[in-house]
């Protein structure tokens, strides 16, 4: 599959070497052209690196790796036309440091940042994933052991399918993969990125190598 994914801050760089190493071609993208250095994380004749609208021309499908507050000046710039129809999958987490450590969580209007990207960019097929753990995690689920999730978000079944098998190729397996739902269930795991950074402070060190999972019990009556 030929796979824009847009950012090239180590979000961005881990994603595309990820789905270059198991077989898709991609197109890196960033404000310019020349700062992508497209050598640094893929594999030779598997991948290549251009503007932001000269990757989402390319790609099937389109990933968002920017931060969430700038999200909306890279898709703009990556053009509307270019997203048209597209599997756009953000992985974003909009992080306001402005009033220092722990950040606040932005929302525009009160929506999350997958949520308008779908309101603005309506013929997208917007899906929000990934955007739960480290972008170590992200990308070697089995870094942690067990059903730890991965959480899927977005209006189009048939959109969230492709983001699924894409996930399922670098490495989450069915049990880990759970559809949240709607755009709307999008903003919840935005807001869970604070409860992370948390976590993560606890957690040794910070080291992110951890993610949350979902244990079941049975339902019976109180006694």
């Amino acid at each position: 599959m030929q796979i824009a994914v847009l950012g090239t801050g180590e979000v961005g760089r881990r994603l595309a070497s990820r789905l270059v190493q198991v077989g898709h071609r991609v197109v890196l993208g960033s404000r310019t052209a020349d700062n992508a250095e497209a050598h640094t994380w893929a594999g030779e004749n598997h991948s290549a690196h251009g503007t932001f609208a000269e990757a989402a021309t390319f790609g099937e499908v389109v990933v968002n790796a920017t931060g969430g507050l700038v999200t909306a000046a890279v898709l703009e710039a990556a053009g509307a036309a270019n997203l048209a129809g597209k599997v756009v999958i953000d992985v974003s987490n909009a992080l306001d440091f402005s009033r220092g450590f722990p950040p606040d969580a932005v929302t525009f209007d009160g929506l999350g940042v997958a949520e308008t990207i779908q309101r603005d960019f309506p013929q997208a097929r917007v899906v929000k994933t990934l955007n739960t753990m480290n972008n170590k995690v992200m990308v070697r689920p089995d870094l942690v052991p067990g059903d730890h999730v991965v959480f899927l978000s977005g209006d189009d079944a048939d959109a969230k399918a492709v983001t699924a098998g894409l996930l399922r190729d670098m490495g989450w397996r069915d049990p880990q993969i759970q559809d949240l739902g709607g755009i709307s269930t999008s903003r919840a795991t935005e807001q869970f990125v604070i409860m992370w950074v948390h976590m993560n402070g606890v957690l040794g060190g910070g080291s992110g190598m951890w993610n949350i999972g979902v244990l079941r019990g049975e339902d019976t009556p109180f006694v």
